[in-house]
């Protein structure tokens, strides 16, 4: 049985890529990292597994956002891409809305509710985790 190829990539087009394979979670994130990086007042990632990914047009620019982080954005138009962290190497987190079907990955959760702004509303449909959601059931 052939897998889906799952494609996205950066607002103008420099950067492309493609995954070949199921995601394994699906968050937003309401961390002030990810916010900072983004712009936004919360991030929507799908996380599949790192080998899974595949830059196929251009490469990203790489930000090491702490020392264990690295994100990656075009470094055209910004547009952020990934997250990976030295504590899950086989696995990285890709911005949703970078995803040509981004509709396809709608948040099962949202994590790091302790640092969200004050004036974002949460899901209330979906499980609420004060941090991480690693190591939940």
């Amino acid at each position: 049985m052939s897998q889906r190829a799952i494609e996205g990539g950066c607002l103008c087009g420099t950067v492309r890529y493609r995954v070949i394979g199921a995601d394994t979670a699906r968050t937003l994130c309401h961390c002030r990292s990810c916010r900072l990086a983004s712009g936004a007042p919360s991030v929507a990632w799908v996380v599949f597994r790192a080998a899974d990914l595949a830059f196929v047009k251009g490469q990203p620019a790489r930000f090491h956002s702490s020392p264990s982080v690295t994100r990656t954005f075009c470094g055209q138009c910004g547009t952020p891409l990934t997250y990976q962290s030295e504590s899950r190497p086989h696995a990285v987190d890709v911005t949703t809305v970078s995803l040509d079907a981004a509709d396809d990955f709608a948040p099962t959760k949202e994590i790091w509710v302790e640092e969200r702004l004050s004036w974002e509303r949460v899901n209330e449909a979906l499980p609420q985790y004060r941090g991480s959601s690693a190591g939940a059931a």
